[in-house]
């Protein structure tokens, strides 16, 4: 006999949620009873994929830079305001941009680009969703770092990498601090997932992401709806004694010295 949907009655906002690990987890989110507000800058898709979910009735799309307060602020008000609370924040949305290389070779600009994207957006999706899961006594934050944040690239970006250990130390005191009122946070750390940037790097230096595969015991890169799987772990009740963690899925990356070929 099927279960009670883990997710049911919760309200969910997804930064970057119309494709990769965002899309895989609002799909998951639904299936599990969440109503969902879809965060991202792609309207076609994300409107194409509120239909696809069955309407407004199970979700929403906001059009919303990560980087702007104002936008962001208004991204987790129309989930108070459409579905009533707001319960599960996953703070997904980042970039990988092929600038970002080598701290020889990457210049300021694309440095505070993807610490923006990355970092900032993090904090200021945080401070948006604190204030109601507070006043609830109850919520789940979920913020993407990586495996990055524990140990040093095969393959050198240095602003994420610097980015993701920021998501990682930010996901610790805020667990910390917020733990006695109700509010989890941890942060979500994959491996190389199948997602449309790794399929870019792969178009555009595919000796850079042969060099990761390599180092992944399993043998093959993550798929989407495996960290879907884990972010719905860290949203709903079965991990209610979990905070401040570092989730890592990761193909057994993090814990190999020399992978056999």
């Amino acid at each position: 006999m099927a279960g009670r949907p883990r997710l049911e009655g919760k309200v969910a906002v997804v930064t970057g949620g119309c494709s990769g690990i965002g899309l895989a987890t609002v799909q998951r989110f639904v299936e599990e009873g969440a109503k969902v507000v879809v965060g991202d800058i792609d309207d076609e898709s994300g409107h194409a994929l509120v239909g696809q979910l069955g309407g407004g009735d199970f979700a929403t799309y906001v059009r919303v830079d990560v980087t702007d307060k104002e936008q962001v602020d208004a991204l987790f008000a129309t989930a108070k305001e459409t579905y009533g609370s707001v319960d599960v924040a996953f703070n997904n949305a980042g970039i990988s941009p092929p600038e970002d290389d080598s701290i020889l070779d990457t210049d300021l600009e694309a440095w505070r680009r993807v610490q923006e994207v990355n970092l900032t957006s993090v904090y200021l999706c945080c401070k948006a969703a604190l204030p109601y899961m507070i006043e609830q006594q109850r919520g789940s934050i979920i913020n993407t770092a990586s495996f990055v944040a524990v140990m040093g690239a095969a393959t050198s970006q240095i602003s994420y990498s610097a980015s993701k250990g920021g998501v990682l130390s930010m996901t610790r005191e805020l667990g910390v601090q917020f733990a006695r009122q109700g509010v989890r946070v941890n942060a979500l750390c994959p491996g190389p997932v199948n997602t449309p940037l790794l399929r870019e790097l792969f178009a555009s230096d595919p000796e850079r992401a042969a060099r990761r595969l390599v180092h992944v015991p399993m043998g093959r890169f993550g798929e989407p709806e495996e960290m879907a799987n884990a972010v719905l772990f860290l949203a709903s009740d079965e991990s209610s004694f979990m905070t401040a963690s570092t989730f890592l899925v990761d193909g057994g990356i993090s814990g190999a010295y020399v992978t056999p070929l």
